[in-house]
């Protein structure tokens, strides 16, 4: 008894499957056709615009790239201070202490005098802040004894007594003409200890 030959009813003249319509509109196959490409619907991409980053010019120019944001050595705090590249934990406390000798930064060029900054770390660390000398605490010299001005990092103890002999001689100073007279203050004590001391 011959067998009857199972004819695929599903497929077209040419032998494809035919194309069924998406409910969208879409063409879509339903057979396993490798020729056949499934469509499907499209999906809007969504694009996420990030802000552009505006750096000062001349930071850009002293450091050859982009430096994000400029922070003020007077007020920044060690959380902040360990947001620059190279600072960590030690270096933040380090120049904390040092800002609290000093009574605040009036030059970022002070940074290089804190323990273990060298002339490399240095270099990399100065693009990133700025130094507002309102910040200073200055030093009452007609009121403080020696062993008050002798605590800042600029003055040592001859010179901490000089000014106190001074002061008796005188019963007040009245600017750097004073301190200038006595051989222990030199043209370089003069230009670091100004924005320090205060004659008033």
């Amino acid at each position: 008894m011959p067998i009857e030959r199972k004819t695929d009813k599903h497929r077209a003249k040419d032998g494809s499957s035919p194309e069924k319509i998406h409910p969208k509109g879409e063409k879509i196959s339903s057979g396993k056709n490798p020729d056949l490409i499934r469509i499907k619907p499209r999906i809007p991409l969504k694009i996420k615009v990030l802000p552009l980053q505006v750096t000062t010019p001349t930071l850009q120019a002293r450091r050859g790239k982009d430096i994000p944001y400029t922070l003020e050595l007077n007020t920044a705090d060690t959380t902040i201070l360990k947001k620059v590249p190279g600072i960590g934990s030690t270096f933040a406390r380090r120049i904390m202490k040092y800002r609290e000798l000093l009574g605040g930064f009036y030059d970022v060029s002070q940074l290089a005098e804190v323990y273990g900054i060298d002339e490399e770390r240095y270099q990399a660390l100065a693009p990133w802040f700025i130094a507002d000398t309102l910040h200073v605490r200055r030093l009452e010299v007609n009121a403080l004894p020696a062993a008050a001005l002798r605590k800042h990092p600029y003055l040592d103890y001859r010179q901490a007594k000089a000014i106190e002999q001074l002061r008796k001689q005188k019963s007040r100073l009245s600017g750097w003409e004073n301190l200038q007279l006595i051989e222990e203050f030199t043209d370089t004590d003069k230009k670091r200890l100004t924005p320090y001391l205060s004659f008033k």
